[in-house]
């Protein structure tokens, strides 16, 4: 029987509420001083000729449009704040700003290999929040939490937050949803646990036993102790 996981709103004085007055104040400071978001936005071409590289988290911080502000910062300090409750506040920044970063870092990338990427600009707003839910689903698994009152598991919830990227690079063109895309990989590969740290510690291990195999090809094994008597021996006649 699966278990029901509680849905309470966590504190104002959380850093799941202080990220998302930061998504709210970045955004309406873009929308009411236009030239901004070309410094916060993530546009690959500044980040690689102009070396813009705090636009790889300060995206992350931009929504534009009312509704997208208004829902962000809900799901920023409700969902958030529940991976908050389960990871702590550290953890929790590192996880959103690194899914952030890591998912621009990408898309700059792609940008060298697809010219028409190099002058997009990019709001983070939906990266972070996409990022913030699927983990928290994927964090539930199969117990059961609710979507807007509606009991649903937490994979059904993660396949929802995902939903909504495939929605909207549906209608509004896959090219504009890029780093959306590539934080959805990301999160799903850390929450299954394939985290950066891990990968890393994994191809150490690799290393190291691929070398230890290459010092020790030129060794033999020895036999050890005492050698069998022949088998014509007549150590076992009167």
């Amino acid at each position: 029987m699966a278990t029901r996981v509680s849905f309470n709103l966590p504190s104002v004085r959380s850093a799941s509420a202080g990220l998302a007055v930061a998504l709210v104040a970045t955004s309406v400071a873009v929308a009411l001083f236009s030239p901004l978001g070309g410094f916060l936005l993530l546009v690959p071409g500044l980040v690689v000729h102009s070396l813009f590289v705090w636009q790889l988290v300060t995206y992350a911080l931009v929504e534009t449009s009312p509704m997208g502000v208004i829902f962000g910062a809900l799901i920023v300090w409700s969902i958030g704040g529940l991976l908050e409750a389960r990871w702590g506040p550290r953890r929790f920044l590192t996880f959103a700003g690194g899914i952030a970063a890591t998912s621009a870092a990408a898309t700059v990338v792609l940008s060298l290999l697809v010219p028409s990427v190099v002058a997009s600009a990019y709001p983070g707003g939906n990266v972070l929040t996409g990022s913030l839910w699927v983990a928290y689903g994927l964090l539930v698994g199969r117990s059961q939490t609710n979507f807007w009152g509606l009991p649903v598991t937490g994979n059904v919830l993660a396949l929802i937050g995902a939903g909504f990227v495939v929605l909207g690079a549906a209608f509004g063109g896959l090219s504009a949803f890029i780093p959306d895309v590539f934080a959805l990989a990301f999160t799903f590969l850390v929450i299954r646990g394939y985290s950066p740290t891990r990968l890393w510690t994994r191809l150490r291990s690799w290393q190291l036993e691929k070398d230890l195999r290459r010092r020790s090809a030129h060794l033999k094994a020895v036999e050890g102790g005492r050698r069998a008597p022949p088998r014509d021996r007549d150590q076992f006649l009167n």
